[in-house]
């Protein structure tokens, strides 16, 4: 038994990284590099880490050093882990040369060692190595702080309770079929200004695995939730959430429609990303449609809906139908 890394990242950040670890530490055994390139989708990186992972020996334990919490490269190694119980496999995000480095040192110098033994001992040296220069710029470590034994829990708020102006407010709802991932937690959800997240998917909400992944991908003070088309319904007309402001993601645009006919309040979509399959069209770099998806499109726009088309909140805006149009969607 021993120790296969694979090195994970949006882009060629990996492969960069694990050319400067070789120049520091020389060339090493066990070592996978996986790129999340900007044409593939979840199903492109996801097979490429079971491929990585298969290159190790069956015995081996995984470290997957990843670039980023709640990013596609995280999420699609939480998933193999989680489909993969039986072997070993720890992830640490935040990827940095000092911890790659530390990475190959720990398993030069303690053969012996589990993963988990081997990942402790990367993190401190991580963070170590993330200095400024002039010195007196680098922020002292704050010293701990005894936390206050919690309230006692005070339980279900009764049906019927009115919470603010009894209103769920929507301050997005996009189209993804990544649902929630890199581009959502740490650019749209801030941009947003949300304090739940709420994946609507009659599909996700039945798999556990996915809905576990969703709860974890969550940035912090945002809780993320996964819930039917017809539970979101229900929610956004209960008026114990009106203090709740959310961004509401769908995979597909007809689980948008399903909801907005069910008589969810929203005006504006962002169309951000609709993964290839075969029988669809590229209409951008991010979005594939077939006429199925077309004719959605319109109906939403006959009820009201205006489209936001864009895959992060920098983007300037894009004119939908144009962009269908010129693809000439079959």
């Amino acid at each position: 038994m021993s120790i296969g890394i694979i090195i994970a990242s949006h882009g060629e950040f990996a492969a960069g990284i694990h050319q400067s670890g070789s120049m520091i530490f020389g060339e090493q055994e066990k070592v996978q590099v996986v790129t999340f390139m900007p044409s593939e989708g979840p199903d492109d990186l996801y097979a490429k880490l079971n491929a990585a992972v298969d290159a190790f020996d069956a015995d081996d334990e995984v470290l997957v050093l990843a670039d980023l919490w709640s990013g596609s490269p995280f999420n699609q190694a939480s998933r193999v882990a989680g489909e993969n119980p039986d072997r070993k496999v720890v992830i640490i995000t935040g990827l940095n040369l000092p911890m790659l480095i530390q990475a190959y040192t720990e398993r030069m110098i303690n053969a012996s060692a589990g993963v988990e033994e081997v990942a402790a001992n990367i993190i401190k040296e991580a963070k170590d190595g993330v200095k400024v220069l002039p010195e007196e710029l680098q922020p002292a470590e704050a010293t701990p702080v005894a936390t206050a034994t919690p309230a006692a829990p005070q339980g279900a708020i009764p049906p019927g309770t009115v919470i603010g102006d009894g209103k769920l407010k929507i301050n997005l709802a996009r189209i993804d079929s990544r649902l929630l991932h890199g581009q959502v937690a740490t650019g749209w959800t801030p941009a947003s200004k949300v304090d739940r997240i709420i994946v609507a998917s009659d599909t996700v909400a039945k798999d556990e695995l996915r809905k576990q992944l969703i709860k974890q991908a969550a940035p912090g003070n945002v809780k993320a939730n996964v819930v039917p088309i017809k539970k979101l319904i229900e929610v956004s007309k209960d008026p114990r959430f009106g203090n709740t402001h959310a961004l509401i993601l769908f995979e597909t645009p007809q689980e948008a429609l399903e909801a907005i006919e069910g008589g969810l309040e929203i005006k504006e979509l962002n169309v951000g990303s609709m993964a290839h399959s075969t029988g669809k069209t590229m209409v951008n770099n991010v979005l594939s449609m077939d006429k199925d998806d077309v004719a959605t499109f319109e109906k939403l726009r006959d009820l009201g809906v205006k489209f936001d088309v864009r895959k992060v909140p920098n983007d300037s805006k894009k004119d939908l139908f144009e962009l269908i149009n010129k693809a000439n969607v079959q």
